[in-house]
């Protein structure tokens, strides 16, 4: 049987400490965010010892501040917390759309966006999502805090951009003007509890007469990380989204994307969901952003 230890610290200081003395003593300490992944991974493909270090009792993981230009998402708030406020709903629709995927409902008191981004899973749903808002990651280590965009922060399957000894913190949005809306997809073999064989995420920004002036699309689950497209961007500014410019999104897209071929789909048959996804997120961007 192998050996685990737990630790919960109470604050950003202990727990930097905690995972100093761990691997200054050659152990292997794992952040805890929600432990939805963890738990799984721990039962089926790593039973390495290690201690867990929980981040769930600290005050900063744990903050949620909705501001007046910008909005802190701590990185231990689940799921279920963040789809019962509603203020965050309304103002990030998307990216709730896309937490209110991750697992039942008894999953989502546990799971976190923050621990999604940590676990760095091609097919993340949240992942797409915050790319997509620009959403921003809150870094802390021994040399005090440090900030990267989310498209950075992931670096290969199940690999993120953490150095030994940092933890994330949470992670920062600025908020939306009154017409800027984003709006996520996946497609899934099941109705629902399933891992994303493609999933998009889409924010757009239109001016009064409705043509886009700004737009950022993220594609997850068709590369080995969930990709930010600024050709697919490109195809709808200056548009009014119509169509046609959603069609060259969505082929912005395909030629982005490098998918695998697995038993719930062929890499041919995610090429062309993810411009499928993009033409529907899209369009339902654009109507939120419209008011509609």
């Amino acid at each position: 049987m192998s050996a685990f230890a737990y630790v919960a610290p109470k604050s950003v200081e202990e727990t930097l400490a905690t995972l100093k003395t761990v691997q200054a003593a050659g152990g292997r300490a794992q952040v805890m965010a929600g432990g939805t992944d963890l738990i799984v991974q721990m039962r089926a493909v790593d039973r390495t010892p290690r201690t867990i270090v929980d981040l769930k009792f600290l005050a900063e993981t744990n903050r949620l501040e909705i501001g007046a230009q910008e909005t802190f998402i701590g990185a231990t708030l689940s799921s279920a917390v963040l789809n019962e406020n509603a203020q965050l709903v309304q103002m990030f629709p998307g990216l709730l759309e896309a937490a209110d995927l991750i697992g039942s409902t008894q999953v989502q008191g546990r799971a976190s966006i923050g621990g999604n981004l940590c676990n760095a899973s091609p097919a993340g749903d949240t992942i797409p999502a915050l790319i997509a808002n620009g959403a921003v990651c809150v870094i802390a280590g021994a040399n005090g805090t440090r900030e990267m965009p989310v498209e950075a922060f992931v670096v290969g399957v199940q690999k993120n951009a953490l150095q030994p000894g940092e933890i994330l913190l949470g992670l920062r949005l600025k908020n939306h003007d009154a017409r800027t809306a984003d709006a996520y997809q996946r497609f899934i073999p099941r109705t629902e509890m399933d891992i994303a064989v493609a999933g998009c995420g889409i924010c757009l920004t239109l001016d009064a007469s409705g043509t886009c002036t700004a737009a950022r699309v993220s594609i997850g689950a068709v590369a080995p990380t969930a990709l930010l497209v600024p050709t697919a961007a490109d195809a709808l500014v200056g548009t009014k989204v119509d169509d046609a410019a959603l069609a060259a999104a969505g082929a912005a897209c395909t030629a982005a994307s490098s998918p695998i071929s697995d038993r719930r789909g062929t890499a041919d048959y995610r090429r062309k969901i993810i411009a499928v996804l993009c033409r529907r997120v899209g369009a339902i961007a654009r109507d939120r952003a419209l008011g509609a």
